[in-house]
């Protein structure tokens, strides 16, 4: 009996860029059914995997790459398909000896833009270029968008979230994995303002003083702090309960796209030019096109070059949430 064809994609982080491979996952799978599908990331985005119908097997890196690669040579690979294509994925590849295939970064491309602000990035959503990175196998894009699954027992139940908000809220997810992703508090308060109708707070522990101080300041019938109280999972099943989402540049941006759910997408220093844009789900952008400045880093910074971050601080609030004025 002949064996079945068996794939590995490697993609070590972060939770966004996960979640933007799961296309890659299913149309793998659901075009080449007899075949396995392995998908390998650090083990802290574990959760992003185990409930994934689609995957075969899940492999972790914990603390030794070695001892990671001597568990992948056993399976003895037919492909490895690379979506991060970085030294250590380099040497994953290398060591097993199969055939791959891997994601073009663009990183001169990003560089030309963040140096010299010379758009060269093509028009293309980073999905459809991960997408792209398997053609050769014959697999093409179903167009049916991104997946995330959340296991039964991390569903937030109705009587978890407060009264306040059960006849509906937004969600909006504070976090961002570096400060000029972010909008400063000041400017968080003047959204919720802004936003005018109950919102839920989503992010990390780190996220929760800030959090605090926006619930503080516009009270808790309008403002409920769920930062640091819920799993990655939970976070999820929040977004997917929500009327809408804001979300600066981050993972629970693509989480809210794969619900299909209507986002609007704060952007600082980084811009959806990069092709990271909320993808197959409805959308607005709101950044500061007024800066000479912007992009000046693909990923964030710890605090602005310039000194007046101005991509954040004077971030125009002008949107109107339509799909909440008939509901109110």
């Amino acid at each position: 009996m002949r064996k079945p064809t068996k794939f590995l994609i490697l993609r070590f982080s972060s939770i966004g860029d996960i979640v933007l491979t799961t296309p890659v996952v299913r149309c793998l799978k659901q075009q080449y059914p007899d075949a396995e599908v392995h998908y390998c990331t650090k083990i802290q985005y574990k959760t992003l995997l185990e409930a994934n119908p689609y995957l075969t097997k899940s492999w972790y890196l914990e603390d030794s790459l070695w001892s990671l690669i001597s568990q992948l040579r056993a399976e003895r690979f037919d492909y490895v398909i690379d979506l991060h294509t970085n030294l250590r994925t380099l040497q994953i590849k290398l060591a097993l000896g199969t055939r791959w295939y891997s994601f073009s970064k663009l990183n001169v491309n990003k560089w030309l833009y963040t140096t010299f602000k010379l758009n060269v990035m093509p028009p293309v959503h980073v999905v459809d270029r991960y997408m792209a990175t398997v053609a050769p196998l014959g697999v093409i894009n179903d167009n049916h968008g991104l997946d995330y699954f959340i296991p039964y027992r991390d569903v937030v139940e109705r009587d978890w979230i407060p009264a306040t908000h059960r006849a509906g809220y937004v969600a909006y997810a504070i976090g961002g994995q570096h400060f000029t992703k972010k909008l400063p508090v000041r400017r968080m308060i003047e959204l919720c303002r802004r936003i005018d109708y109950p919102v839920i707070l989503l992010g990390g522990k780190e996220d929760f003083e800030a959090g605090e101080a926006i619930r503080k300041y516009l009270g808790d019938g309008l403002i409920f702090n769920a930062c640091g109280k819920c799993t990655l999972n939970q976070s999820a099943s929040l977004v997917r309960q929500s009327r809408c989402v804001f979300t600066h540049d981050t993972g629970l941006m693509h989480v809210a796209a794969a619900f299909k759910k209507k986002v609007y997408s704060l952007w600082g220093n980084t811009t959806p030019k990069f092709g990271m844009y909320p993808y197959q789900t409805s959308f607005a952008v709101l950044e500061n096109n007024a800066l000479p400045c912007r992009p000046c880093s693909k990923i964030g910074h710890k605090s602005c070059p310039q000194g007046h971050f101005k991509c954040m601080n004077e971030l125009p609030l002008d949107f109107e949430i339509r799909e909440l004025r008939a509901r109110k």
